[in-house]
């Protein structure tokens, strides 16, 4: 009796115990480099106090876990046959923000989309990516037993991904990079035939040059980022060049959030300077968030990274060994599809920070300051602990929680 009480205490924790306690460490961690780096916002940016910032983040954190954990209540499959409608209303969002989207805490792009009568904005781009890769994972599913004409490819994979595309590219460029990129590897996993990846990639190549055409020499595009990025890369390409003809003075002056960055990294050392006493992060602007992974590195040295790291990459590794146990394709694609996602925005953040890439606004995941990313994240860690929930699991003493055959099975 007592082992049950203790199996059904345990059972709160819904799905892959490993990946729980994964999320939950870094989630409690998450509160620590916040409450340091939003010193920046209150002393330097003028913006709320620090324990206003760092109460917010521990709401979005809390109201997090609650969400990934209602998500793994609700049937995976459910959420397959419901994409279509959740993607055509984010559409619909992106295309309102277009329009009447907001900026917020000093960011130069209106990426934000205020609900009506309440003080809550959200970003609707991050909202049409979650929702377009479980979409595409399901079409995938749903048509895999028969080859699909030309025509339904164009109009019920290529058309959607380059709509979202289009209408998330003109304020969020890595955003919208990142979606072309898992995108095509959803198709890869799907397997969608070789020779329609590979127009699809051609015909994205002659998009983006022609977004970046009319952009550059036209009006056509009102308020675009376009020389933003452009300015990025070659300021990126400049300070790699090191070039004979290159003012360094001009490039340092352009690249200093990176030179920021790199300098704490630096100084945080093998051991780090200790948890808030970073010196830097007054200098290093969106310390709380694109630059956060900065912080941690001086405050906690390379031993505390190193740990988050390896906390990051217990993380993945769970989700492959999820997705390779879900006997449903829909399940498997799905979770393998999610974790590209997680990966691509962790990868890209550090690489950022220790200057392998462009200046981009990709946040750390879990980690970072701010309410949508954070939220989006929450919902697909959810999900996967949904699924992985739906597995048969073995064990040394046999089977556990046993499901039949038609319980598991994919009804995408």
């Amino acid at each position: 009796m007592n082992e049950q009480n203790i199996e059904n205490r345990f059972e709160f924790l819904k799905g892959d115990k490993v990946l729980w306690m994964v999320i939950l460490m870094i989630s409690i961690f998450s509160i620590f480099p916040v409450y340091s780096a939003s010193s920046n916002l209150e002393y330097i940016v003028n913006n709320g106090t620090t324990t206003g910032h760092v109460m917010k983040h521990m709401f979005f954190v809390v109201l997090g876990l609650a969400i990934m954990r209602l998500v793994g209540t609700v049937k995976y499959e459910y959420m397959g046959k419901l994409s279509s409608i959740m993607l055509g209303l984010m559409i619909v969002l992106l295309i309102v923000t277009m329009f009447t989207g907001q900026t917020i805490d000093g960011a130069s792009a209106s990426r934000w989309l205020k609900i009506p009568g309440t003080p809550i904005s959200f970003q609707p781009s991050s909202f049409a990516f979650l929702m377009l890769i479980i979409y595409l994972c399901r079409y995938l599913t749903k048509k895999i037993t028969r080859e699909r004409l030309p025509i339904e490819n164009v109009m019920y994979i290529f058309g959607p991904i380059l709509l979202v595309f289009v209408l998330v590219a003109k304020d969020n460029g890595s955003t919208a990079l990142m979606i072309l990129m898992v995108s095509v590897i959803v198709l890869v996993i799907g397997q969608l035939h070789w020779k329609y990846i590979a127009g699809f990639i051609s015909a994205s190549f002659i998009a983006i040059a022609l977004f970046l055409l009319i952009a550059l020499n036209t009006n056509m595009i009102g308020g675009n980022r376009v020389h933003t990025w452009m300015s990025r890369i070659e300021t990126f390409t400049s300070s790699k060049a090191k070039s004979a003809d290159v003012d360094d003075e001009s490039i340092k002056a352009k690249n200093y959030q990176v030179m920021q960055a790199k300098a704490a990294i630096v100084h945080g050392g093998i051991t780090g300077m200790g948890p808030g006493k970073s010196a830097l992060k007054q200098m290093l602007p969106q310390s709380a968030s694109d630059f956060i992974f900065a912080v941690i590195v001086e405050e906690y040295g390379l031993i505390g990274a190193g740990f988050l790291i390896c906390m990051y990459l217990i993380m993945i590794v769970r989700i492959v060994m999820i997705a390779s146990k879900m006997p449903a394709f829909f399940g498997s694609l799905l979770v393998l599809s999610l974790g590209v996602m997680i990966f691509i925005q962790l990868a890209v953040n550090i690489a950022v920070a220790v200057n392998l890439i462009p200046v981009t606004g990709q946040p750390l995941p879990l980690i970072s300051y701010g309410g949508t990313s954070m939220l989006v994240t929450y919902i697909q860690l959810g999900i996967i602990l949904n699924i992985s929930s739906r597995i048969q699991i073995y064990d040394e003493e046999g089977m556990g929680k046993k499901q039949s055959i038609v319980e598991i099975n994919d009804i995408a």
